[in-house]
């Protein structure tokens, strides 16, 4: 293990808020809340919001009738990934070593970059920070020290700090260890931190203060691990490529209930569009896919199949998906949602081909996929439409009105 790293997290602060905020510079200052969709609940508040009460996870409709004056919008998330885009090509600009750990958060090996920009490590956080506010326009907390766990303490603490930035030093380690409560350890979910309060060990502390025999007994070799990572030896590697997600989903719920066919179909169209587009953002395909549809009543339905050959195609995708959805659906009955699920991933390039495969139109439809990116990213989301679309939105009685916006 070494000794001699010092690595940042950088965490964007209240992301989808700020992303709304500088899209819209008029919601500065003012309380908003993203919610997941017309119907769904709270998923990022800002700071004003958080005063008022209201909470994380608080359902629209009751944050609506609670807190009135406060903003509420409907996430858009392809806006939130090219931003957070923006703000890993800066960190991958600064250092080679980059791990993007979720849409807001990056850890970045910062180690001897003290001598490049001629700063201390202090300085080279506010120099991170303020690059990003100044190209982006987006405010970010940064925890430095030692090892992944300690920067992420760090970065966590951060945000309740005037500068929005913390340095752990080799040498504060063993005395800011002794503040800090176990449930703030990363990698330490409740039901451990109620374990070890059962041995008496509620500090970090106490914790890194156990032998390690007693430790990888009680918590495995993640304990021993932790241990370490907390005492300042940089044990978790940085990861410059994640590993492949286990799935990709993409549901959202309708303006109104529907037993529109059509409707249904069109909407599934779109998430599955969309699905895709993530696969291809991480350089894979998938080889199974499952269809979720939801009923008024919140009864949940979901089909899935195995794919004759791994695909991020929406096309392709969309003919097994159909099929599915015909399956399921009933005319007699009203739905909510309806969504996609892609699993059981593979890299471009990797997957195994069968002699039957039309080698040549597997490659167009690479292609057009690609094609299809690059225009989005330039021109915006659904710039071309695959497929079948309506913008229209069924009421109550299956019938097209005009779609409903949260403003």
């Amino acid at each position: 293990m070494s000794n001699a790293k010092y690595i940042a997290l950088i965490d964007c602060d209240s992301f989808f808020c700020s992303c709304e905020r500088k899209l819209n510079p008029e919601l500065n200052n003012k309380p908003l809340c993203v919610v997941s969709s017309e119907r769904g609940c709270v998923i990022a508040r800002s700071r004003e919001a958080k005063q008022m009460g209201i909470k994380m996870g608080d359902p629209l409709f009751k944050a609506v009738e609670e807190h009135h004056t406060c903003i509420y919008m409907v996430a858009n998330h392809f806006n939130y990934i090219n931003i957070s885009k923006q703000i890993m090509y800066i960190l991958k600009d600064l250092s080679p070593n980059v791990e993007i750990y979720s849409i807001d958060e990056a850890f970045v090996d910062v180690t001897g970059l003290v001598k490049l920009y001629n700063k201390n490590y202090f300085q080279l956080a506010k120099y991170i920070q303020q690059k990003i506010k100044d190209e982006v326009n987006m405010p970010v907390s940064i925890g430095i020290s030692r090892s992944k766990t300690l920067a992420k303490l760090a970065s966590d603490r951060s945000k309740t700090t005037k500068e929005h930035v913390i340095l752990i030093g080799k040498k504060k380690i063993p005395q800011y260890l002794k503040d800090v409560d176990v449930s703030e350890i990363w990698g330490i979910g409740g039901r451990l931190t109620i374990r070890l309060q059962r041995f008496g060990i509620r500090t970090a502390s106490q914790f890194v203060a156990m032998e390690d025999d007693w430790v990888k007994r009680i918590f495995g070799i993640n304990g021993l691990t932790t241990k370490y990572e907390l005492l300042g030896s940089s044990v978790i590697p940085i990861i410059n490529e994640p590993p492949l997600p286990k799935s990709i989903c993409d549901t959202q719920s309708f303006s109104e209930f529907t037993s529109s066919f059509d409707y249904i179909k069109n909407e599934l169209q779109v998430h599955i569009h969309s699905a895709c587009r993530r696969l291809r953002q991480i350089n894979s395909k998938c080889r199974k896919i499952g269809v979720i549809i939801k009923t008024k009543d919140f009864h949940c339905y979901f089909f899935d199949s195995e794919l004759e050959t791994a695909t991020n195609f929406e096309l392709d995708i969309s003919k097994t998906a159909f099929e599915l959805l015909k399956m399921m659906y009933s005319p007699n009955v009203l739905y909510r949602s309806v969504g996609i699920l892609l699993e059981n991933f593979v890299r471009t390039g990797q997957e195994q081909l069968s002699i039957f495969d039309d080698v040549e139109q597997k490659t167009k439809s690479e292609n057009l996929g690609i094609a299809i990116d690059k225009l989005e990213n330039r021109f915006g989301k659904n710039i071309v439409q695959v497929g079948f679309t309506n913008k229209e939105v069924p009421n109550k009685q299956g019938f097209m009105t005009s779609p409903k916006l949260i403003y």
